[in-house]
C-alpha cells in the first residue's frame, strides 16, 4: 500500500462516499415517507399527458392500409417481402427437417427424405475438430446424439433452419449499416444511439409491428429476429473497421488501392477476427429470439417449450430447452473458434479432403435412410425422455414442501416487495425525475444528467409512469438478489483456478438456456405472481454477476496485492482495501449487465402475471395493439438506458479515481 499517497487519501475524492451515503439516506427516507404524502403530488398532469400510444397506433394502421409508394401498398410491398423469405425457410426445412414430401394428410408421401440426421452431427463434428479439436468434436456428437435420440431432431433443425437465414441476413444487413456509419463520421452517433434502443427495447415489442405488417408465419418471425439481433452486428462491424491501423489504410492508399478496394482488401480482411465476435453475438441473439417469435409461428424447439409452458408440463419443457441449450452451445463454440483462429492467424484448417468427407458423411447416411427410416428421422417408439422424472420431482417437491415454500412467498410478499412496490409507486415523480438528473450529474457530468432527465420525463409524458415504477421495483429487487447470489460466488471462484472450467461451462449453459425455462419452475413451485417472476428474473440475471465477479478480481494489478502482503496486511484488509476497489470497474460493469439480463427478462414474467410495462406490452400484443405495446417497449428502453448511463459513468468515475489513488 505504499504506492498510495496522502493526496490521494485525502481532499475531494475522500469526501464524494460521503455525498453518497447522504444522498442514499434521503432517498431511503423519502421512499418511507412516499406513502404518507399527498395523492396529488405523484399524479402527473393531464397538460403533461402526451397520447403518444394513438399517435403510434395511427401511424402503423396508416402503414398497413393506406400507405403507398408509387401507387403501390406499403402492405402489398411488405407481404410480398414475407413471402419472398418464406422460399428458402422452407427449402431449408426441406433440406434439413422435413425431406420432399407430396401430397397432404393421410395421402402425404416423403419422396426424399431430409438430411440424415447421423450424417449432419458426424460432418459437424468434422468441422469441430478441425477447427477447434477433439473437445468440441466430441460436445457436437453428445449434442446430436441428444436431439436426435430425446425426439427433437426434426424440431431442432426447423430451428436451425431459421436461424441460418435470421444470421445470414442479419450479417449482410449490419455490415451494410456498420460500413456506412464508419464511413459517415456524422451519420455514427446516430446509428449508435438508435442501435443502442434496439438493444433494449423489449422482445414482444418487436412482434407487434411484424404482425401488422408481415403477417403469420415462419417469414414473419424471421423479420422480427433480424431486426432484433441486427444492433450487435452493426456495433461490432464500426468497433472492427475503426481498430484497423491507420499505418495499414495509408499503405493501401500510397499501392493505388481504390476506396472498394480497400474496403474489401483490406480493411475487412484486418477486422475479420473481431466481426467473427460479432457473428457470433447475432447467433447468440437469434437463438434467445426462438421461443418468442414461435408466437407468430416460427414453429421448431421454440414452439415445443412454450407448449409445454402452456400445459405447464415442466419434464417436456425442460427437455425442449435442453435441446436449444444443445443447439447453441455447437453454435456458439464454433463461431468463437473461427473468430480465435482468425484473431491468431490460423487459417486454412479445411481442406477439400475434408470437404470430400463431410459431402460423403452427409450423402452416405442420407442414401441409406431409404433402406433404414432411422437414419433420417429416429423412431418415436425409441426415443428417450426424462419428462416423467422432472415432473415427478416437481410434484413430489410441492406435496411434501408447500408449506415451507407457501411461507417463504407470503413473507417475501407481505414484507418486502408489496411495501417497495408501494413505496415506489407513490413516490413523487417530480422527485424521482429530480434524483435520477442529480445522480446522472454528480456520475456523468451535465449531459448525462440532462439524457437522464429526458428519458424519464418520456415516461411520464406517455402516462406509463406508474407500470414503469413496478418494472423498477422488480428489477431492483431481482438484480439485487443476482448479486446477491453471484457477485460472492465469482469472487469466490476466482480465487479457485481449478473451477473456473466447470463454472464456465455452467455460465454458457445457463446464458443459452431459454428464458421459458426460467419460468416453468418458478410457477410450478410458487403459482403466478410476482414472487414467480423474482425468481425468474434472477435466476436468469445470475450469469453475469458471477462471470464479473471472477473477472474483476483477475484484473487487480498482482503488484498491488504483493505490496498490501509486504506490508502485512491480512487477506481480508488485502480484499478490502485493495482487491475491491482495483475491482470497483470491472464489477460495476458486471452490476450493469445484470441489469440488462434482468430488464430483458422481465417482459418474459409478464407471462404469469405481473403488473408492469412488460405486463403492458404483453396485453397489447395478445390484443393486437401496436400503439400501447409500442410505447410501453420504449419505457423499458428508457430505463434500461437510464440504467446504463448511470452504471457506466458511475465505472468509468471509479477507474478515474483508481488511476488517481495509484498514479
Amino acid at each position: 500500500m505504499a504506492d498510495v499517497s496522502p493526496a490521494a487519501r485525502q481532499g475531494a475524492p475522500a469526501a464524494r462516499p460521503w455525498f453518497g451515503l447522504l444522498v442514499a439516506a434521503g432517498v431511503l427516507l423519502l421512499l418511507i415517507a412516499a406513502p404518507l404524502l399527498p395523492a396529488v403530488w405523484r399524479e402527473v398532469p393531464a397538460a403533461l399527458r402526451l397520447p403518444l400510444s394513438d399517435w403510434i397506433e395511427g401511424g402503423m394502421n396508416w402503414l398497413a392500409r393506406d400507405a403507398a409508394i408509387g401507387g403501390l401498398a406499403f402492405s402489398d410491398v411488405t407481404r410480398a417481402l414475407a413471402a419472398a423469405a418464406q422460399w428458402p425457410i422452407e427449402a431449408l426445412q426441406v433440406l434439413l427437417a422435413e425431406g420432399w414430401i407430396h401430397g397432404a394428410g393421410f395421402n402425404k408421401v416423403q419422396l426424399v427424405p431430409p438430411l440424415s440426421w447421423l450424417g449432419i452431427t458426424l460432418a459437424t463434428a468434422l468441422l469441430a475438430w478441425r477447427i477447434s479439436g477433439r473437445g468440441l468434436a466430441v460436445m457436437t456428437l453428445v449434442a446430436g446424439l441428444y436431439l436426435a435420440l430425446f425426439g427433437l431432431w426434426t424440431s431442432a433443425m426447423t430451428t436451425l433452419a431459421s436461424v441460418l437465414i435470421c444470421v445470414v441476413a442479419a450479417l449482410v444487413l449490419g455490415l451494410a449499416i456498420g460500413i456506412r456509419a464508419h464511413r459517415s463520421p456524422g451519420m455514427e452517433p446516430a446509428v449508435r444511439a438508435v442501435m443502442n434502443v434496439m438493444q433494449t427495447v423489449p422482445i414482444f415489442s418487436y412482434l407487434l409491428p411484424t404482425l401488422l405488417l408481415f403477417g403469420y408465419g415462419p417469414s414473419a418471425a424471421l423479420f422480427a429476429t433480424v431486426v432484433y439481433a441486427l444492433p450487435p452486428m452493426v456495433h461490432a462491424t464500426v468497433l472492427a473497421l475503426r481498430s484497423v491501423p491507420p499505418e495499414t489504410l495509408e499503405l493501401a492508399r500510397m499501392t493505388g488501392c481504390s476506396r472498394r478496394q480497400t474496403l474489401w482488401q483490406v480493411e475487412l480482411p484486418v477486422a475479420l477476427p473481431r466481426l467473427a465476435i460479432g457473428l457470433n453475438q447475432v447467433v447468440m441473439m437469434t437463438l434467445n429470439m426462438v421461443i418468442i417469435a414461435s408466437m407468430i409461428g416460427a414453429g421448431g424447439l421454440g414452439y415445443d417449450v412454450l407448449r409445454a409452458l402452456r400445459r405447464l408440463d415442466f419434464g417436456a419443457g425442460f427437455e425442449a430447452g435442453m435441446g436449444i441449450v444443445a443447439l447453441a452451445v455447437v453454435l456458439d463454440r464454433l463461431t468463437q473458434a473461427a473468430a480465435r483462429n482468425q484473431s491468431i492467424g490460423r487459417r486454412r484448417l479445411w481442406s477439400r479432403r475434408d470437404s470430400l468427407i463431410a459431402l460423403a458423411l452427409l450423402a452416405v447416411p442420407t442414401a441409406l435412410s431409404y433402406l433404414l427410416p432411422a437414419l433420417a428421422v429416429w423412431p418415436k417408439g425409441l426415443s428417450l425422455t426424462s419428462a416423467p422424472f422432472w415432473n415427478a420431482a416437481v410434484s413430489f417437491i410441492n406435496q411434501n414442501f408447500f408449506d415451507p415454500l407457501e411461507a417463504i412467498r407470503t413473507f417475501m410478499l407481505l414484507n418486502v416487495m408489496n411495501p417497495f412496490r408501494d413505496a415506489l409507486a407513490a413516490l413523487p415523480w417530480s422527485a424521482a425525475v429530480a434524483l435520477l438528473a442529480l445522480a446522472g450529474w454528480r456520475l456523468g457530468g451535465w449531459r448525462v444528467g440532462g439524457g437522464i432527465a429526458a428519458m424519464a420525463m418520456f415516461i411520464v409524458i406517455t402516462g406509463y409512469w406508474l407500470p414503469a415504477t413496478g418494472s423498477v421495483y422488480l428489477t431492483l429487487l431481482a438484480v439485487a438478489g443476482a448479486l446477491a447470489v453471484g457477485m460472492p460466488f465469482g469472487i469466490w471462484v476466482s480465487a479457485r483456478p481449478r473451477w473456473h472450467q466447470p463454472v464456465q461451462l455452467l455460465l454458457d449453459t445457463l446464458q443459452t438456456l431459454p428464458t421459458l425455462v426460467y419460468l416453468l419452475p418458478a410457477v410450478m413451485l410458487f403459482r403466478n405472481g410476482d414472487f414467480s417472476a423474482l425468481i425468474a428474473i434472477s435466476s436468469y440475471a445470475v450469469a453475469p454477476a458471477i462471470r464479473y465477479g471472477i473477472a474483476g478480481m483477475a484484473h487487480v494489478p498482482s503488484e498491488r496485492v504483493e505490496a498490501a502482503a509486504m506490508s502485512g496486511c491480512s487477506k481480508w484488509q488485502t480484499f478490502v482495501h485493495i482487491r475491491l476497489p482495483a475491482a470497483l470497474p470491472t464489477l460495476l460493469l458486471g452490476v450493469n449487465q445484470t441489469v440488462m439480463m434482468a430488464l430483458s427478462m422481465l417482459v418474459i414474467a409478464a407471462l404469469v402475471g405481473t403488473r408492469e410495462l412488460g405486463q403492458e406490452v404483453f396485453t397489447a400484443l395478445s390484443q393486437g395493439l401496436p400503439g400501447p405495446g409500442i410505447t410501453a417497449g420504449l419505457c423499458v428502453a428508457c430505463i434500461a438506458l437510464i440504467a446504463d448511463a448511470l452504471l457506466k459513468s458511475g465505472a468509468a468515475r471509479a477507474a478515474r479515481h483508481q488511476g488517481e489513488a495509484h498514479a
